[in-house]
């Protein structure tokens, strides 16, 4: 017998008496799932053995049984782990080829294992614990990028904080602390890590026990497999537990978000490492050189984590248009559901591990983005403030004076502080010297101290907020 018909009555032996004859290779072709679900080998491992245990102690199988099939499922995870596992594609998934070994090396005992279980449940509870695993994984990452942005800007308060211009329409607007434009940065990513880290709870249910969709008679203890698992609680209700796929849309959810905030924040380092702004360079570990201008030094890792972004994208419109019009409760379109997953996944961990060296090892340019910060009247909203609160004039009114002074500047082509008194109270005589106390940049930023202000004061608080914050997470949750 040649090995395809051994593997094929392997296959006809898993499905039992119904099938007379082989599935075509086309049609194994679009119905096997092992090129990719073989990423949750772990985890359907690890249930199968708690599943194994929840039968010995509803003395459904005995001890003995139960430590046979136990020993054999991890002896093939070591089998997988040392890549000496040989997947077949006949077997279909992953759940079918550790189930065909285990029968090969403890015989037919391993037939009790699937005992009160289907592949429904099965899938649905390693999907579960794997998206589980990578939202732990993932907030380490996000934890170790918020850390390394509260050290940046953390280093660049001191005495003499870096000073940058802040934009609005990529036009100068008024300016600001650099620490300060970094921890924006520092609250997009928090709320990340937050929205992420409770997605978890909302997920944390064991689908281990619902079947196919209806429970089964067997007197299983699902609470047992949940609690062997960490899942706070089984899932209520059995149709949901095996259909449900809203864990796996809201993590793909919250790594678009991540994507989203490294994209924009990947835009900013692009802008500020070109020599239009020079704000600051980029290591050699991030950028790379160009096939024929030998001066180039491209922001390559920046550029990508940007367009790894429509990739994440897809993944969730690829997951939500496969669930959107599905029945309940299991319909094979759902084996549609882990690639999209592991892809955004494997994409956004890697985009967050190269965001972390960018902002790590990039150099600052001080004086390029104070003297930029000079330039576009940006003290402008400074003076109308002043106008308003020591000759008491309407914000309005005062709007239109400052934008008088500044059409003055423009015409003489100089910035606002190296007018004349005479020539600002050519607009409003009521202007005094005073008015040059507020026009350097470095008063503007300090006068901006309302709570979460670009004043060094505040900034300085945000920084300390966050590293407790960054201390106390994971003791806390």
């Amino acid at each position: 017998m040649s090995n395809q018909e051994i593997n094929q009555k392997s296959a006809n032996q898993m499905w039992g008496g119904r099938f007379n004859s082989k599935p075509s290779s086309l049609m194994q072709e679009i119905n096997q799932s092992i090129s990719f679900d073989y990423l949750l080998y772990r985890q359907d491992i690890q249930g199968s053995i708690v599943h194994c245990k929840m039968l010995a102690k509803c003395n459904i199988i005995n001890q003995s049984e139960s430590d046979i099939i136990i020993n054999g499922l991890k002896q093939i995870e070591q089998e997988i782990s040392e890549n000496k596992f040989i997947f077949k594609i006949e077997l279909e998934d992953i759940h079918m080829n550790i189930e065909y070994r285990l029968k090969e090396i403890i015989g037919d005992l391993a037939g009790k294992l699937h005992t009160a279980r289907s592949r429904n449940d099965q899938v649905a509870t390693d999907f579960r614990l794997w998206v589980r695993d990578e939202i732990d994984n993932i907030a380490i990452l996000l934890h170790e990028l918020m850390s390394i942005i509260v050290d940046k800007a953390d280093s660049n308060l001191g005495e003499n904080p870096v000073i940058m211009p802040g934009f609005t329409h990529l036009q100068i607007a008024q300016p600001v602390l650099f620490s300060h434009h970094l921890m924006a940065y520092f609250e997009m990513i928090r709320r990340d890590f937050r929205r992420l880290t409770e997605s978890r709870v909302r997920m944390n249910q064991s689908p281990l026990g619902s079947l196919a969709m209806a429970g089964t008679s067997f007197p299983i203890d699902r609470h047992f497999s949940a609690s062997q698992l960490s899942f706070a609680e089984p899932c209520r209700n059995s149709m949901d537990g095996v259909s449900d796929r809203d864990f796996a849309l809201e993590f793909l959810f919250n790594i678009s978000m991540m994507s989203l905030h490294l994209s924009r924040f990947s835009e900013e380092l692009i802008l500020w490492s070109s020599k239009g702004f020079d704000f600051i360079t980029l290591s050699d570990s991030f950028t790379s050189g160009s096939s024929i201008m030998p001066q180039k030094k491209n922001p390559d890792a920046a550029e990508l984590i940007k367009g790894k972004t429509g990739r994440v994208f897809g993944a969730l419109f690829s997951l939500f248009t496969t669930l959107k019009g599905l029945s309940l409760t299991y319909s094979k379109d759902m084996q549609e559901d882990k690639e999209p997953v592991f892809d955004a996944v494997k994409n956004i961990k890697i985009c967050l591990q190269a965001m972390s060296g960018m902002i790590k090892d990039m150099q600052i340019n001080r004086e390029k983005m104070l003297n930029m910060s000079k330039l576009g009247f940006s003290t402008a909203t400074d003076l109308a403030d002043w106008l308003v609160k020591n000759l008491k004039i309407p914000f309005r009114e005062a709007h239109h004076i400052t934008g008088r002074i500044v059409k003055i500047a423009e015409n003489k082509g100089c910035e606002l502080n190296e007018l004349s008194l005479m020539q600002m109270q050519e607009v409003c005589s009521q202007i005094n010297n005073q008015i040059f106390e507020i026009l350097e940049v470095e008063k503007s930023i300090n006068s901006r101290d309302s709570f979460g202000g670009t004043a060094k004061i505040r900034v300085s608080e945000a920084v300390n907020e966050a590293r407790d914050f960054l201390k106390g997470f994971f003791k806390n949750n």
